[in-house]
């Protein structure tokens, strides 16, 4: 029999990514807002434009941003493994 045992490392990046998204919703609770719809729910553009009650331009540019702000927060390049 064997057991397997979990590494520290994914559980590490969803931990680190609660606290930047913390921190995001701190700052940018709308950004944040789309960030959770679009990401966790699934939704598209369109749909957590709707749900926000904002134009799908709005939410696109919410989108952009914090997809560069948690880049940044995450540590950039070094997160990306480079």
């Amino acid at each position: 029999d064997q057991l397997s045992v979990a590494t520290d490392g994914p559980a590490d990046d969803l931990l680190a990514l609660d606290a930047a998204l913390v921190r995001l919703e701190a700052e940018e609770p709308d950004v944040a807002a789309v960030v959770k719809l679009r990401y966790f729910a699934g939704l598209t553009a369109q749909e957590a434009a709707a749900a926000l009650g904002v134009s799908k331009r709005t939410a696109d540019r919410h989108w952009a941003y914090a997809k560069a702000w948690l880049f940044d927060a995450l540590g950039g390049a070094d997160a990306a493994g480079g």
